[in-house]
């Protein structure tokens, strides 16, 4: 009976005959040859067949190693068969690196040329030359609200005429409010010098019941917010102004000149208070009543006692004891925009004399505790004031707005 052992060595050893190379025309390797590479004697290796490999359907591929090969080192998915039993086992071939990519030579820097710069030299003639380049912009290009390009200079019809309302819509807007400054009593130079001169001969050509009406209603005017209703009792002839103010204060008024002086007096309700209030009609321009208004508010001189004006005393009227004793509270305006200075001083119809005057700014403060303060002279005296400049800058702008 053979031995088992040598029938599998013998089955081991016999070699497979190998594969067709696939060229034509190629010859057959022999599988008795002795000899390799035309080198006869030599004896040959035996190299171990290698069995065909074909994953079986639904079998796994990829990362599953089967049993008896091992993983492949190149990473393509073909698994190597391990060797037989007692011979060694082959190192995978280590991969080659990759060659290294020499460095990019850095491209040298490109100086700019001289001829595209804008103080390039022009060509004869003035016109630009072949060296100077010419540059040309087009015209700036939108889109409208279908999307369609235009150019930005251009506007539809209806879009210009929202422009042009809104022109005269802000026009019309500025215009009213320069009048209503003027009206409400801003300072400044705003007052053209066609307004300037009809506000100064106004002394002359409107009512005196215009200027100093009989009645004047002062709502909220009063303490506390408290209405108030003047009733006038006395007015003055037009006169100029000798004798009229303090000495003092008629120095202080000297460089403004004096054309008319206008003046009358007005009692509250109760008939326990009387007010004197006046309008100077100056002979100064512009510049000369904004020189005297600086100064008045640079040197606080409508705050001073020794320059308040005096009051006009009307015989047979509750004013009758109305005089420069009896001041208890006063104001003093320059308007710039009018030859005008606007006065007024107030005190007891009783005739009592009052030790401590006060400026009516100051008799009107919260908390003032002084006996013009408690009496609510302040009020009386810048109440009135404030209402006839009121009326006196309406005459104003109806005496412009009238046809020459």
């Amino acid at each position: 009976m053979p031995d088992r052992n040598s029938s599998e060595t013998t089955a081991r050893l016999r070699p497979v005959p190998p594969a067709p190379s696939g060229r034509p025309g190629a010859p057959e390797a022999s599988a008795a040859s002795g000899s390799r590479a035309g080198r006869p004697g030599t004896p040959r290796a035996e190299v171990p067949p290698r069995p065909a490999y074909a994953p079986q359907a639904g079998a796994r591929t990829g990362a599953q190693v089967a049993p008896g090969a091992d993983a492949d080192p190149t990473g393509h998915g073909t698994r190597l068969p391990s060797p037989p039993a007692g011979q060694p086992r082959t190192a995978a071939p280590a991969q080659r690196p990759a060659p290294a990519t020499p460095p990019r030579p850095e491209a040298a820097p490109v100086a700019p040329d001289p001829a595209l710069s804008w103080s390039a030299p022009l060509a004869p003639g003035g016109a630009p030359g072949a060296t100077r380049p010419l540059v040309s912009f087009g015209e700036p290009e939108g889109y409208d609200r279908d999307g369609q390009p235009r150019p930005l200079g251009r506007r539809r019809a209806s879009q210009a005429a929202a422009a042009t309302a809104c022109l005269v819509l802000g026009l019309g807007l500025i215009s009213g409010a320069v009048t209503g400054s003027w009206l409400v009593g801003d300072s400044g130079e705003e007052g053209s010098r066609g307004t300037f001169a009809t506000a100064g001969g106004l002394w002359h050509s409107v009512p005196v019941d215009q200027l100093f009406p009989p009645t004047v209603e002062g709502r909220g005017a009063g303490p506390g917010g408290a209405d108030r209703t003047w009733t006038r009792i006395a007015v003055a002839r037009d006169s100029g102004c000798k004798d009229a103010f303090d000495p003092l204060l008629s120095k202080v008024l000297a460089p403004v000149g004096c054309e008319r002086l206008l003046r009358a007096t007005y009692t509250d309700a109760t008939q326990s208070y009387v007010t004197t209030v006046g309008l100077l009609f100056t002979t100064a321009d512009a510049p000369g009543m904004t020189s005297l208004a600086n100064r008045f508010r640079t040197e606080r001189l409508d705050r001073r006692s020794d320059l308040m004006p005096l009051p006009y005393a009307a015989k047979g009227t509750p004013a009758a004891h109305f005089g420069a004793e009896q001041r208890a509270a006063w104001t003093v305006s320059v308007l710039t925009e009018a030859p005008v200075v606007v006065f007024a001083v107030s005190g007891w119809a009783d005739g009592r004399a009052v030790d401590d005057p006060q400026p009516a700014e100051d008799a009107m403060r919260s908390g003032a505790t002084t006996a013009p303060a408690q009496a609510g002279l302040g009020n009386e005296a810048q109440g009135l004031a404030d209402r006839v400049e009121r009326g006196l800058r309406k005459n104003v702008r109806s005496a412009s707005e009238q046809p020459s």
